[in-house]
């Protein structure tokens, strides 16, 4: 067994079964985190020609009413690339997908966002049944990244929505500032599209006809032909996300839904419970890391907020009783499920390992 042991610098420890410690004790994710930041444009010489460049090319894509595409779900980051986005005088359509899971908080937040910055607002409705049917699916997979399938059709539908409008760059509200921390074994690959089928077919029962599919080579063709790029818009700017916080909260009345992405009252449930229940991940390690490196919380002021437990009791009550209902479990059965074993996603057909390089390679591509 593995001798417990903490970074000395942030707070991830050996519940990632990957981790690994310099002479001072200090983490890869601490360095990997470093690398990022440093590789990130607002970082490089002439950062603000290069944002300046960036948004001349944006307008000058332009074909339709919008230049770019914002998919905005009432979290912090969207909105603020939403914000931002608005700032650098860009003509934005936001985008909201909705999968059913949207907390009052969220919805509230989102119709403030678009109202205080004249946005039109495009919402895409997954078909309900055939969502659930995947997301089931999932479960009785036992892996570990349910999320993925909402991530996956997010991405999906932001590409064909971009294609509709004729819109050639999508904003996205991913960064290495705040979201470079995060284990491989925590989570898969979003656009393993093989993988997702695989367990669908296996553990389904509804065939996929309307929900949104994206394949990596199909994404790549996208990125690498020009046809619709993704910029990571955060990644041009000094993003600090308790600042963003306090803008979006002062001039768009914005309100906090207390962790993150918990504007998702099924990645709340997800993150808050099933993650370090079954899984043994608790995903605020990752989290508070970003932040301890960002110069936005200490490692003392982490560790107290990691000793607090993830759920009030109540709460956790009524969010069970309303996932389960929503999603068709009984209590028995999801209890089954929270005491079978852990599968990993490559038990099932993927070409996450390829994707993965494809990706790297996109990322050092975009840094140019």
């Amino acid at each position: 067994m593995t001798e417990y042991r903490i970074c000395t610098r942030c707070v991830m420890d050996t519940s990632d079964v990957e981790i690994s410690f310099d002479d001072n004790g200090v983490c890869n994710h601490c360095t990997g985190h470093e690398i990022r930041v440093l590789s990130s444009p607002f970082r490089q010489a002439d950062a603000a020609g290069r944002l300046e460049r960036l948004v001349a090319r944006i307008k000058a894509d332009q074909r339709g009413e919008y230049n770019c595409i914002v998919g905005l779900s009432g979290g912090v980051d969207s909105s603020y690339v939403a914000y931002q986005a608005v700032q650098l005088g860009l003509r934005p359509l936001a985008v909201h997908f909705d999968n059913g899971w949207n907390s009052e908080l969220a919805v509230k937040n989102i119709e403030n966002i678009v109202k205080r910055l004249n946005l039109d607002l495009y919402t895409f409705v997954i078909d309900w049944e055939e969502f659930r049917d995947i997301q089931r699916s999932f479960f009785k997979a036992n892996v570990v990244d349910i999320e993925m399938v909402t991530d996956h059709a997010i991405f999906a539908a932001l590409y064909a929505i971009a294609r509709k409008f004729k819109i050639r760059t999508i904003l996205s509200g991913t960064n290495a500032a705040t979201e470079s921390v995060m284990p491989r074994t925590w989570q898969h690959l979003k656009f393993d599209l093989l993988n997702l089928k695989s367990i669908h077919k296996r553990f389904g029962e509804i065939p996929i006809k309307n929900y949104p599919t994206m394949s990596i080579w199909k994404m790549g063709l996208y990125n690498y032909s020009g046809l619709v790029k993704s910029v990571s818009l955060l990644n041009h700017i000094a993003y600090r996300k308790t600042d963003a916080m306090k803008i979006l909260h002062d001039e768009l009345d914005w309100q906090y839904y207390g962790g993150k992405h918990y504007e998702s009252t099924f990645t709340k449930f997800y993150q808050a419970h099933i993650l370090p229940v079954k899984f043994q991940i608790d995903k605020r390690r990752a989290h508070f890391s970003d932040l301890i490196m960002n110069g936005e919380m200490t490692q003392a002021n982490a560790l107290a907020e990691l000793a607090i437990p993830l759920y009030d009791p109540r709460d956790l009550e009524f969010d069970s009783d309303y996932v389960f209902k929503k999603l068709g479990f009984s209590h028995n059965e999801f209890g089954d499920y929270m005491a079978t074993p852990p599968v990993s996603h490559y038990a099932y057909p993927s070409y996450a390992r390829i994707g993965q390089k494809m990706v790297a390679l996109h990322r050092r591509i975009a840094r140019g």
